[in-house]
């Protein structure tokens, strides 16, 4: 990349849009318009219409051509919905589906030596995360859908009159010739005609009539998941459509008719060969070149370019708010000042219903089609049975276990969401959606686990917790073997639904001391208590007889660095000590106890019979089960960003009025029935 800026002349709208601008500006352009030099470049947007009048001005001028395409993982929808590309491919020779002259992809594949053994480490996982999260050029499909029975032949359709069909040498002619072939190839077999996206939009029409074909042809319209498609397939034939490189990563070798950029490399059955291609690739290397080593990959959230795995990070956060919350909810039991903050996380796609009367939610929600919303804390068994017996989706709502820099008492908005259709992580009393994620921790891929290993080793870094509030300078603590007891609120779910005999503070302590005679005891009351929000507090006399020091106002990381070991009921403080290697010991039954990573005092569920790793843990609780939301950019984004986000900000604030909520909370506390949820953990 050049020091100064290279000038980019354009001419065609296209180049106004504020996310090809940005992303050219970070890759080293500086777009302008006027009459370019010998020594600058033009842009035009590949070989569409408008790039006429640039390759004009460039032959005239002598100026060099920058012909730019969206990036092989596009958006949720397509690009004439609105949606903004998450990467370019900016070619300097040509264009990666003109198969007339070499593009900088064809260079690439044609020449690079693509053995280093970490670049095709990184294809593969890449690869896999593809198809394990259902990852295309666009998204706006459900992975939920039921793809058609398994065995047919999939033939691929695309719009008409695109560029990328004519210039991969081939014509409209060529669709129904690939259709006839198909059917020769494999008599008998059910063929199945994959609509474009952007003709199940309305945009562009495809080259298939569905009112018009053969017997023993079908169209697939329904938003079905490519990758589904191609798993049930027995063969795939396409022209040039994306949907064939697909194919190659899901393991076919498809039949071409066309010349695309993946054809020619021995990966496919290529009815047009091109004689300037003749070097074997492995799918790995293809994938390498087209998805790694050619695109200029963009993270809207930090606003700068980006790995292809960042790049997987936002897509795989964007897409997961896009499939979960697309038929939008109606939303009960929300208080007022969090519905602004409801409606950031949940409603993006579709608008949230709020109605306070939970009858009335239930009602609303049935006539509308909507799943029900509900803060979990506050939800009634009545309105689970009334939802029950509608047959209504049921999401429950939590705060997430990296939330803020300040407490949700102090209606500090909250960087994490967590919603469970099954239960929630809290209550033990039932499997929540983050235990069956546990559960199944047998299952993850490695590149999870790695994700998961380099999120503690920033977690244990950075000092990031919970709430992230507290002293970052200790008292003097007192010297032997020292035992963090958190307190917590004793009204608090988790208490109440996961614990025995021993469920208070005291009783906590107690236990501790009893087990640990000769041990360094310090107590750490919960924030919300110590700053007078929230009820819990022990008599300063018992306390003083069973712990050697109370330490308020600590950091809760920098606390555990100093500490051996934890004792706890139910507190995330024990999910912390994890984190950062300290033994932990529970007497109540939270979602991290039970998997052979805690000693065990309380009523672990029995079924709770998987031995995840601290890794394969910290990937159920810290990665697939929350939502994170960019408090910058207001997207649905990934953990690292939250985990930067809480460490160096910025972080939303809470307004005047918020305040003013806050400490008329403080004034109230006593008025529970008012201001209280039993808050968790």
């Amino acid at each position: 990349m050049e020091s100064d800026p290279r000038r980019l002349f354009v001419y065609n709208g296209g180049f106004l849009n504020r996310r090809v601008r940005r992303i050219l500006a970070l890759a080293g352009w500086r777009v302008t318009t006027g009459r370019p030099g010998a020594d600058d470049w033009i842009g035009v947007w590949g070989h569409s219409p408008t790039a006429r009048r640039g390759e004009a001005i460039a032959r005239r001028t002598g100026a060099r051509l920058l012909r730019v395409e969206d990036a092989f993982l596009r958006s949720i929808r397509t690009g004439r919905d609105g949606a903004p590309p998450m990467g370019l491919l900016l070619d300097t020779s040509g264009v990666h589906f003109d198969s007339a002259a070499p593009s900088d992809l064809e260079t690439l594949l044609a020449t690079h030596p693509l053995d280093d053994a970490a670049l095709l480490a990184r294809a593969r996982t890449a690869m896999a995360r593809l198809h394990e999260g259902h990852l295309s050029k666009y998204n706006a499909f459900s992975p939920d859908l039921d793809p058609p029975a398994p065995g047919y032949v999939l033939v691929i359709d695309q719009t008409r009159g695109d560029a990328s069909i004519a210039r991969a040498g081939a014509s409209a002619a060529r669709f129904a010739e690939m259709l006839t072939e198909a059917r020769l190839d494999h008599p008998g077999t059910r063929i199945l005609v994959k609509t474009h996206p952007e003709t199940l939009a309305g945009h562009r029409s495809g080259h298939f009539d569905p009112t018009d074909l053969p017997e023993g042809v079908e169209t697939c319209a329904a938003q079905v998941s490519p990758w589904h498609l191609l798993d049930g397939a027995v063969a795939v034939y396409t022209v040039s459509s994306q949907m064939g490189f697909e194919a190659i990563l899901a393991g076919h070798r498809p039949r071409v008719f066309g010349q695309p950029f993946y054809s020619g490399w021995g990966l496919t059955e290529d009815r047009i060969p091109l004689d300037r291609r003749q070097r074997q690739l492995t799918r790995t290397q293809l994938f390498a070149a087209a998805m790694i080593l050619y695109p200029v990959w963009y993270d809207p959230c930090r606003d700068r370019l980006c790995a292809l795995e960042e790049a997987l990070d936002g897509l795989d956060s964007r897409v997961r708010a896009f499939r979960e919350d697309s038929d939008g909810y109606v939303a009960t039991g929300m208080r007022l000042w969090k519905r602004g903050l409801l409606q950031g996380f949940f409603g993006t796609e579709r608008r949230m219903r709020f109605v306070a009367n939970p009858s009335r939610a239930v009602e609303v929600a049935r006539d509308t089609g909507r799943p029900l919303l509900a803060w979990a804390s506050g939800l009634e068994p009545e309105t689970e049975d009334a939802a029950a017996r509608a047959g209504l989706s049921l999401r429950r709502v939590e705060d997430g276990f990296l939330r803020s820099r300040g407490l949700g008492a102090e209606l500090i908005p909250p960087l994490s969401l967590v919603s469970d259709d099954r239960g929630i992580y809290y209550d033990p009393t039932r499997e929540s959606r983050l235990e069956a994620e546990i559960s199944r921790a047998a299952t993850f891929p490695p590149e999870a686990l790695a994700r998961a290993e380099r999120l503690i080793a920033a977690l244990r870094a950075s000092g990031v917790t919970k709430y992230n509030v507290g002293n970052v300078t200790l008292p003097s603590l007192p010297e032997g073997r020292r035992i963090l007891v958190p307190g917590q609120v004793e009204d608090d779910a988790s208490i109440t639904l996961g614990c025995g005999e021993i469920r208070t503070n005291l009783g906590l302590l107690g236990a501790a001391r009893a087990a640990n005679p000769d041990a360094t005891i310090l107590y750490k009351p919960h924030p919300d208590v110590e700053a007078g929000l929230r009820p819990g507090a022990v008599p300063q006399a018992e306390v003083e007889a069973l712990a050697d020091m109370v330490v308020t106002g600590a950091h809760p990381a920098v606390l555990l660095e100093a500490v051996d070991a934890v004792w706890t009921l139910t507190s995330l403080l024990g999910f912390e000590a994890l984190l950062r290697g300290r033994p932990v010991t529970c007497l109540g039954a939270p979602f991290y106890a039970g998997w052979g990573l805690t000693d065990d005092l309380g009523p672990v569920p029995a079924r709770r019979q998987a031995r995840p790793s601290l890794a394969a843990l910290v990937h159920a609780a810290l990665i697939a089960y929350p939502r994170y939301r960019d408090p910058v950019s207001g997207l649905p984004c990934p953990v690292e960003v939250a985990l930067e986000r809480l460490e160096y900000g910025p972080l939303p604030a809470p307004g005047p009025t918020h305040r003013g909520l806050s400490k008329l909370q403080g004034l109230m506390i006593g008025h529970g029935a008012f201001w209280r949820s039993p808050k968790k953990l």
